[in-house]
């Protein structure tokens, strides 16, 4: 079974319902729900997501959202060693630093994102999802 890492945009494409990217994100979700694939996200995406949701919807509606779409991941902590290599890393993005650097360390060997120009130098193989679901056919 695949174990993959997911971005925080990935997230928000599936739960903000982004018209551009939702098909490819609810593919993704399914596999999760149908328990072909073990999707991962940090902790740093959960807190992200809960704001930007909040900032649409009625608090007690996001919250609503969130626990619906936590049965579909497992939530990865952020530690103090996150935070000192993507500190240390060669990513511009910080935020981006702590998603690979949460892969790694939790070792997730792939991780899903629509910001691959990001992930230059990543060890790891990082695809849209609408590659991962392709290579899966």
């Amino acid at each position: 079974m695949d174990r993959l890492l997911v971005d925080t945009n990935i997230v928000l494409d599936l739960l903000s319902e982004r018209k551009e990217f939702i098909v490819e994100a609810q593919e993704l979700f399914t596999l999760s729900d149908k328990k072909e694939i073990k999707l991962y996200i940090s902790s740093l995406t959960f807190a992200n997501t809960y704001y930007i949701l909040s900032q649409t919807l009625k608090l007690s509606n996001a919250r609503k959202i969130l626990r619906k779409f936590k049965v579909l991941v497992e939530v990865l902590p952020m530690d103090d060693k996150i935070i000192d290599l993507s500190l240390e890393s060669d990513f511009k993005d910080f935020e981006e630093a702590i998603q690979y650097h949460t892969a790694i360390e939790n070792d997730i060997p792939i991780l899903i994102s629509r910001n691959l120009k990001d992930f230059k130098t990543a060890k790891i193989p990082v695809l849209t999802a609408k590659d991962y679901i392709e290579l899966r056919k």
